[in-house]
């Protein structure tokens, strides 16, 4: 059997990946994540996520990689992680009573043979009417300054949604895992 490699750093990612107790290694790929001209946020995070994929092949020549990259649309802007908090306080005032799309793209690449597999797994989220002190009693509680869109679903984020529609929930944190648990038995990997 295959062993895994996730391609990212992102903590995020690697909690959801353990849910599938499989063991796997966690490798940052050194990509450049510059758009391309006249490229959309969904080519984007699809190319980032194959590129992080293809990076790690050399490395793991016998291996399933993984790779994963998301995009949120805010006023047809791409959203990035707000790192401080002036930026978080201005997505999340910008956000609410508004739904947003979260496109996560996954790759599964097949290092001994080349395969690849592809998709992109959106995710609306619908937010509550939210006023000032909600938005920073959220923040000074949370802090959640690395995440796109400023806030955790599966933290007390929860609490700023009024509605969150899509096939894969966790999607929304960075890595589908329905859709993975598919392209995994693709490869002759059947979980659990």
């Amino acid at each position: 059997m295959q062993k895994l490699v996730l391609a990212s750093s992102s903590p995020y990612r690697k909690s959801l990946l353990e849910r599938l107790r499989q063991p796997f290694e966690c490798a940052s790929p050194d990509i450049d994540e510059t758009p391309q001209p006249g490229e959309t946020a969904e080519q984007l995070t699809q190319r980032l996520a194959r590129t992080k994929a293809q990076t790690l092949r050399s490395r793991f020549s016998d291996h399933l990689i993984i790779g994963s990259d998301q995009v949120l649309l805010l006023d047809g802007e791409p959203v990035s992680k707000p790192v401080s908090h002036a930026a978080a306080v201005d997505q999340l005032t910008r956000s609410s009573g508004r739904t947003l799309t979260f496109s996560t793209a996954l790759c599964v690449l097949n290092s001994a043979n080349g395969h690849e597999q592809t998709c992109i797994e959106p995710v609306h989220v619908t937010f509550r009417d939210l006023n000032p002190e909600e938005i920073e009693r959220y923040l000074q509680l949370e802090q959640p300054y690395d995440c796109a869109g400023s806030f955790k679903s599966e933290g007390l984020g929860i609490t700023l949604i009024a509605r969150i529609q899509g096939n894969d929930p966790t999607s929304l944190i960075g890595l589908p895992l329905i859709r993975l648990r598919a392209m995994l038995a693709n490869e002759g990997l059947n979980l659990p």
